[in-house]
């Protein structure tokens, strides 16, 4: 009996065994799942904080330490996982999820240190790859800011080619980009892609988003898709702000010496929460600046005037269901500024005084819903933006210069976005849409007569749709735009094609048409002092719309050798402007005494180049970057600019040089030790320069320059989740700066060109996880 109880105990226990290793070998998997692993191409090492998206529904998640991730409570069907991380090269893979079973998967992510496959949106407003974007989007994030060492948007724009960034007034800080060599009103800037930046927030709005508000910043050069506004005739720049991805902080700040004479210090915090199933997320930022005037010339006026700046901002998600995602993006800026001299007096009591006080808000709502298996999705959106401004623009001590502006804008619409297996012949995406844009601007200035109120309506439809073939992606689109101030209704078509025969290797045409409305712009809401007296702008009777054809072409080529990593982009570009804006003196104002300039219709203008970006890499060891334009900005028939009799007019655009670039190098010979050089050159151009400090009105050529900045990082790790770094370094080293300045209160402040800031030596400290 014993022998047959000790067999039966063996013989539960050997079950029992065979039962445990063959769980062990097949463990029980639950369904609707997706886990993975993430890890590095030859190290093998888990890579932490990885985002991982379910490109279909928009849902995402990151690695955690080890590179491990997973989703649940993903319903049964096939889908597209993209795994993304900065330094590394995007990879997209498609999974099949069951109900009946986990669905593992696993990344090997290659270093990419050149960033060519960067994710965008500002193609056709959803989310897809660089390289399969029918329109030529270049990319700019922190790693270029940190480069850099910029604090905001202004000073980041120029690293990128066709792009120029100038300073307009010597007294205010007024800055304006310029892509491919058209002013600042015919680029549109966007905010989540939304257009709430009104001609009032463009005068000082470049200067007033700092970037650490800033996920990325997307560039199209030239009309691109018809899905953004028809005024983006020289090309569109979008600002995404940080979304929410994982729980993390960041602490900064730096302080600025200008040339041993002026002080600046910077100050920003970014904090972000997500739940830990993904279901809503806040990502906070906060911002802090405050500069000193700066007087290159020691005549007591300011070249760069005094800047106080306050900017607090979040933005959030939550999602209801699978299937739905609310987002919310607000953030408010409380701005002082102030140039010209005596600034211990109140600014009626001074030779020169330009000073703005700016209170803006701005945010937006947007709802998203996915249906039909994902292949479709409906959002609907609103944006607003409120700017409360008080001014003084004034000469000699007038007491009636104050001025009181107040500006809103608001933008709502709705789009619809499908996917469709066979479209005639290939597989295709459409997108359509309606969008209403409304602005209400009050302008009072007593002292120079000038009571502007303005609103101004755009009702606009838009649709375009995308064939998608192995070798070629063909994007046709058109706008539909109603402008209040314009009796017709404008059609805008555009065409982009994209050609693909290699995954390295692409080739884009565009062409685009656009129209820039006859409203209140930001020149126009900015007054300039000209030798002791102040000047405006208006508007002549009559103003017609601007219209424009543009035409582009690019090859976009990833190659190696060796270990090298290299990219080279060529894009030529062509630019035909009819009834173009152009400014003419008139003389004084019999009233107010004021210098007056009007802007008018001229003929013509054409506008034609190309720009060459390359970039070459060698791991962390080694990267550069470089950017150079080469373009003729000319009208078709000479235009005046002064009325002095014996200035002659002229046909090249004035403030437009027919070369500029950029270059950017860094290096991390050591772990924990990286160092970056960079800098712009600014060829030579022609700048009209007003009677005041000089006896007449003279067009001048100016030198070029190349501005030079060096910049080294330390960074000491605390522990697993804590790490501080301390840099320092010196901007414009060379001391690249404008050496022919008017000077005292006779002088012409929109005189003013060349690098924006004078050599500046900073240290700073950062606290990040």
């Amino acid at each position: 009996m014993k022998r047959y109880t000790l067999l039966y105990i063996v013989g539960v226990l050997c079950t029992f065994m065979n039962l445990s290793w063959a769980y062990a070998s097949n463990p029980v998997k639950e369904g609707n799942v997706i886990t993975g692993h993430v890890i590095e191409k030859g190290s093998e090492a888990g890579i932490a904080y990885a985002t991982v998206l379910i490109v279909e529904t928009g849902k995402g998640t990151v690695t955690n330490d080890e590179g491990y991730f997973r989703f649940k409570d993903i319903p049964a069907g096939e889908y597209t996982l993209k795994v993304q991380m900065m330094g590394y090269t995007t990879q997209t893979k498609k999974v099949t999820v069951s109900k009946e079973f986990t669905v593992d998967m696993h990344f090997v992510m290659e270093e990419d240190v050149i960033q060519v496959d960067e994710v965008v949106v500002s193609a056709n407003r959803n989310e897809t790859s660089r390289k399969l974007a029918p329109v030529v989007v270049n990319v700019m994030n922190n790693r270029l800011f940190e480069i850099v060492n910029s604090t905001d948007l202004a000073k980041s724009l120029n690293y990128q080619s066709g792009l120029r960034v100038e300073n307009n007034c010597q007294n205010c800080g007024f800055p304006q980009v310029r892509i491919n060599g058209l002013e600042g009103p015919y680029s549109q800037i966007l905010i989540n892609s939304r257009p709430v930046m009104s001609a009032l927030s463009g005068v000082y709005g470049l200067e007033q988003i700092p970037v650490n508000m800033i996920e990325r910043v997307e560039v199209v050069r030239g009309g691109g898709s018809a899905l953004f506004g028809a005024n983006a005739v020289g090309g569109t720049i979008n600002i995404i702000t940080k979304d929410p991805i994982n729980n993390s902080f960041q602490v900064s700040s730096t302080m600025s010496n200008m040339n041993s004479k002026s002080w600046e210090q910077y100050v920003g915090a970014n904090a972000s929460l997500v739940s830990s199933d993904n279901s809503y997320g806040i990502a906070l930022y906060q911002s802090y600046r405050n500069r000193n005037p700066y007087d290159a010339d020691g005549d007591g006026f300011s070249e760069l005037g005094k800047l106080n700046m306050n900017t607090f901002g979040l933005r959030a998600y939550y999602r209801p269901t699978q299937f739905s995602r609310i987002s919310l993006e607000y953030h408010t800026t409380n701005e002082f500024r102030r140039g010209g001299n005596k600034f211990d007096l109140q600014p009626h009591e001074t030779d020169i005084t330009e000073q703005t006080k700016h209170i803006i808000n701005s945010g937006g709502l947007t709802y998203d819903v996915f249906f039909r298996e994902y292949k479709h999705k409906l959002s609907i959106y609103g944006s607003a933006q409120h700017t409360d401004r008080n001014s003084y623009y004034g000469v000699g001590m007038d007491p009636n210069a104050y001025g009181r502006t107040k500006d809103l804008t608001v933008v709502g619409g709705a789009m619809y976005v499908g996917n469709m297996d066979n479209c005639f012949f290939s597989p295709a995406t459409f997108t359509g849409g309606i969008e209403y844009q409304y602005n209400s601007l009050h302008d009072v200035m007593t002292g120079y007569k000038r009571d502007l109120k303005q609103d101004v309506k755009i009702a606009s439809g838009f649709a375009q749709n995308e064939w998608k073939m192995e070798y070629f992606t063909l994007l046709a689109g058109f706008r539909l735009d109603k402008h209040n101030l314009v009796d017709n209704v404008i059609f805008s078509p555009r065409v982009n094609a994209l050609w693909k025969p290699s995954d390295r290797l692409q080739g884009r045409l565009t062409w685009s048409t656009g129209f820039r409305a006859p409203q209140a712009y930001d020149e126009d809401l900015h007054v300039a002092a000209v030798g002791g007296e102040a000047m405006l702008i208006k508007l002549a009777d009559g103003l017609k719309p601007e219209k424009s054809n543009s035409f582009s072409g690019s090859i976009d080529w990833s190659f190696n050798f060796g270990h090298f990593q290299s990219n080279l982009l060529v894009e030529g570009f062509y630019t035909a402007l009819n009834d173009v804006f152009y400014l003419e003196a008139l003389g004084k104002d019999p009233q107010t005494g004021t210098q007056i300039q009007e802007r008018r219709n001229g003929n013509g203008a054409r506008v034609y180049g190309a720009n060459i970006d390359y970039k070459i890499a060698h791991g962390r060891e080694a990267a550069l970057q470089l950017g150079f334009t080469l373009q003729r900005s000319r009208y078709t028939e000479a235009v005046s600019w002064s009325d002095d009799p014996d200035v002659a007019p002229i046909k090249r655009m004035p403030r437009t040089p027919d070369y500029y670039g950029y270059v950017t190098f860094t290096s991390a010979p050591l772990k924990n030790f990286d160092f970056s050089v960079s800098g712009v050159y600014t060829g030579k151009m022609i700048v009209p320069h007003f009677a005041g400090y000089i006896e007449k009105d003279r067009l001048e050529k100016t030198p070029d320059f190349m501005d030079v900045n060096v910049k080294l990082n330390y960074t000491f790790v605390l522990n697993d989740h804590l790490k501080l770094q301390l840099n320092g370094g010196v901007q414009n080293i060379f001391n690249a700066f404008q050496k022919d300045l008017d000077k005292g209160g006779s002088r012409d402040s929109k005189y003013f060109y060349g690098p924006t800031q004078p050599r500046t030596y900073f240290v700073g400290i950062k606290f990040f996880n």
